[in-house]
Protein backbone atom coordinates (compact mmCIF):
# COMPACT_ATOMS: atom_id res chain seq x y z
CA UNK A 1 0.00 0.00 0.00
CA UNK A 2 3.10 2.28 0.77
CA UNK A 3 4.92 1.69 -2.52
CA UNK A 4 1.14 2.32 -4.61
CA UNK A 5 0.78 5.79 -2.38
CA UNK A 6 4.38 6.98 -2.67
CA UNK A 7 4.25 6.03 -6.93
CA UNK A 8 0.47 8.24 -6.87
CA UNK A 9 2.29 10.98 -5.22
CA UNK A 10 5.28 10.96 -7.59
CA UNK A 11 3.09 10.52 -10.75
CA UNK A 12 0.91 14.09 -9.19
CA UNK A 13 4.23 15.50 -8.96
CA UNK A 14 5.64 15.00 -12.33
CA UNK A 15 2.29 16.17 -13.95
CA UNK A 16 2.44 19.59 -12.15
CA UNK A 17 5.81 19.94 -13.44
CA UNK A 18 4.93 19.24 -17.06
CA UNK A 19 6.72 16.04 -17.56
CA UNK A 20 9.72 17.67 -18.13
CA UNK A 21 10.83 19.42 -15.23
CA UNK A 22 11.33 22.92 -17.15
CA UNK A 23 9.14 25.72 -17.83
CA UNK A 24 7.68 25.43 -21.41
CA UNK A 25 9.16 28.36 -23.90
CA UNK A 26 6.60 31.52 -24.16
CA UNK A 27 4.82 31.04 -27.48
CA UNK A 28 4.98 32.86 -30.31
CA UNK A 29 3.26 36.30 -30.06
CA UNK A 30 2.51 39.06 -32.41
CA UNK A 31 1.21 42.72 -31.20
CA UNK A 32 0.40 45.75 -33.16
CA UNK A 33 -0.28 49.39 -31.91
CA UNK A 34 0.53 52.94 -31.57
CA UNK A 35 3.35 53.78 -29.56
CA UNK A 36 2.14 55.64 -26.00
CA UNK A 37 2.39 59.22 -25.88
CA UNK A 38 3.04 59.49 -29.61
CA UNK A 39 1.86 61.32 -32.54
CA UNK A 40 -0.49 58.98 -34.50
CA UNK A 41 0.97 58.36 -37.64
CA UNK A 42 3.28 55.09 -37.09
CA UNK A 43 2.28 51.61 -36.51
CA UNK A 44 4.48 49.25 -33.85
CA UNK A 45 4.58 45.73 -34.09
CA UNK A 46 6.72 43.55 -31.69
CA UNK A 47 6.80 40.08 -32.64
CA UNK A 48 8.68 37.29 -29.91
CA UNK A 49 8.47 33.75 -32.82
CA UNK A 50 11.54 31.25 -33.11
CA UNK A 51 12.69 32.94 -36.68
CA UNK A 52 13.93 36.36 -36.96
CA UNK A 53 11.18 39.17 -38.28
CA UNK A 54 11.82 39.48 -42.48
CA UNK A 55 9.26 41.61 -43.63
CA UNK A 56 6.47 43.87 -42.29
CA UNK A 57 3.83 45.47 -44.47
CA UNK A 58 0.49 47.44 -43.75
CA UNK A 59 -1.97 46.37 -46.34
CA UNK A 60 -4.66 48.67 -47.31
CA UNK A 61 -7.86 47.80 -48.32
CA UNK A 62 -7.05 48.64 -52.42
CA UNK A 63 -4.32 45.97 -51.54
CA UNK A 64 -1.54 48.14 -51.93
CA UNK A 65 1.29 47.72 -49.49
CA UNK A 66 3.43 50.45 -47.46
CA UNK A 67 6.15 48.56 -46.63
CA UNK A 68 7.97 48.88 -42.54
CA UNK A 69 10.58 51.77 -42.26
CA UNK A 70 12.18 49.75 -40.03
CA UNK A 71 13.03 46.06 -38.36
CA UNK A 72 14.74 45.56 -35.27
CA UNK A 73 15.87 42.01 -34.79
CA UNK A 74 16.96 40.76 -30.97
CA UNK A 75 17.83 36.97 -30.98
CA UNK A 76 17.73 35.47 -27.63
CA UNK A 77 18.02 38.61 -25.57
CA UNK A 78 18.77 38.17 -22.07
CA UNK A 79 19.33 40.11 -18.79
CA UNK A 80 21.58 39.58 -15.72
CA UNK A 81 20.55 40.77 -12.16
CA UNK A 82 22.23 40.68 -9.12
CA UNK A 83 21.23 39.82 -5.82
CA UNK A 84 21.19 42.30 -3.27
CA UNK A 85 22.17 41.51 0.26
CA UNK A 86 20.92 43.34 3.59
CA UNK A 87 24.94 43.65 4.90
CA UNK A 88 26.24 44.78 1.98
CA UNK A 89 28.34 47.62 2.85
CA UNK A 90 28.09 49.24 -0.24
CA UNK A 91 23.75 49.41 -0.16
CA UNK A 92 22.46 52.89 0.57
CA UNK A 93 22.39 55.84 -1.31
CA UNK A 94 22.20 56.53 -4.91
CA UNK A 95 25.24 56.95 -5.56
CA UNK A 96 26.05 53.05 -3.89
CA UNK A 97 28.32 54.64 -0.79
CA UNK A 98 25.95 54.02 2.33
CA UNK A 99 27.59 52.86 5.28
CA UNK A 100 30.99 53.51 4.33
CA UNK A 101 31.93 57.31 4.45
CA UNK A 102 34.54 58.19 1.41
CA UNK A 103 34.65 55.14 -0.21
CA UNK A 104 34.70 54.38 -3.58
CA UNK A 105 31.85 52.26 -4.67
CA UNK A 106 32.95 48.49 -5.53
CA UNK A 107 31.03 45.91 -7.21
CA UNK A 108 31.29 43.53 -3.84
CA UNK A 109 29.49 39.94 -3.53
CA UNK A 110 28.99 39.83 0.36
CA UNK A 111 28.09 36.11 2.02
CA UNK A 112 27.16 34.55 -1.16
CA UNK A 113 25.64 36.74 -3.30
CA UNK A 114 25.51 36.21 -6.93
CA UNK A 115 24.05 37.02 -9.98
CA UNK A 116 21.90 34.99 -12.55
CA UNK A 117 21.67 35.27 -15.95
CA UNK A 118 18.17 34.74 -18.05
CA UNK A 119 17.92 34.40 -21.53
CA UNK A 120 14.82 34.28 -23.46
CA UNK A 121 15.16 31.29 -26.51
CA UNK A 122 13.29 33.45 -29.34
CA UNK A 123 14.04 36.45 -31.61
CA UNK A 124 12.39 39.81 -30.47
CA UNK A 125 11.35 41.72 -33.28
CA UNK A 126 10.11 45.48 -33.60
CA UNK A 127 9.20 46.83 -36.72
CA UNK A 128 7.84 50.39 -37.18
CA UNK A 129 5.24 51.23 -39.80
CA UNK A 130 4.69 55.09 -40.90
CA UNK A 131 1.16 55.80 -42.22
CA UNK A 132 1.32 57.75 -45.18
CA UNK A 133 -2.29 59.23 -44.60
CA UNK A 134 -3.39 58.90 -41.14
CA UNK A 135 -6.43 60.75 -41.36
CA UNK A 136 -7.30 57.77 -44.06
CA UNK A 137 -5.97 55.25 -41.51
CA UNK A 138 -8.33 56.65 -38.82
CA UNK A 139 -11.20 56.51 -41.40
CA UNK A 140 -11.03 53.07 -42.29
CA UNK A 141 -8.69 51.46 -39.81
CA UNK A 142 -10.94 48.07 -40.00
CA UNK A 143 -10.12 47.55 -43.30
CA UNK A 144 -6.55 47.59 -42.84
CA UNK A 145 -3.96 44.51 -42.48
CA UNK A 146 -0.61 43.75 -41.61
CA UNK A 147 1.50 41.24 -43.39
CA UNK A 148 4.44 39.85 -41.19
CA UNK A 149 7.36 37.01 -43.15
CA UNK A 150 9.32 35.17 -40.52
CA UNK A 151 12.02 33.27 -41.55
CA UNK A 152 15.75 33.58 -42.92
CA UNK A 153 15.21 32.72 -46.37
CA UNK A 154 12.26 32.50 -49.06
CA UNK A 155 12.38 28.85 -48.74
CA UNK A 156 11.62 28.57 -44.68
CA UNK A 157 9.71 31.85 -44.63
CA UNK A 158 6.27 31.75 -42.75
CA UNK A 159 3.62 34.44 -43.37
CA UNK A 160 1.21 35.73 -40.74
CA UNK A 161 -1.50 38.17 -41.25
CA UNK A 162 -3.07 40.34 -38.30
CA UNK A 163 -5.60 42.82 -37.62
CA UNK A 164 -4.37 46.40 -38.13
CA UNK A 165 -4.80 48.03 -34.76
CA UNK A 166 -7.21 50.61 -33.63
CA UNK A 167 -5.96 54.09 -33.92
CA UNK A 168 -5.71 56.31 -30.15
CA UNK A 169 -8.48 58.66 -29.50
CA UNK A 170 -8.15 61.83 -30.40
Amino acid sequence: MHRFAALASLLVVAGCAGGGGLPSLPSEQIRAGFPPHGIADTIEINAVDRLALRSVELVAPDGSAIPAAAIDVNPAPGFTTSQRLGNDPFAGDVFGVGNVGGAPPLPVTVGGGGQTRAQLLAMVSTALIPLPDPVEYRRNWGKYRIRLVFGTSPEAAETHEIAAPEPPPG
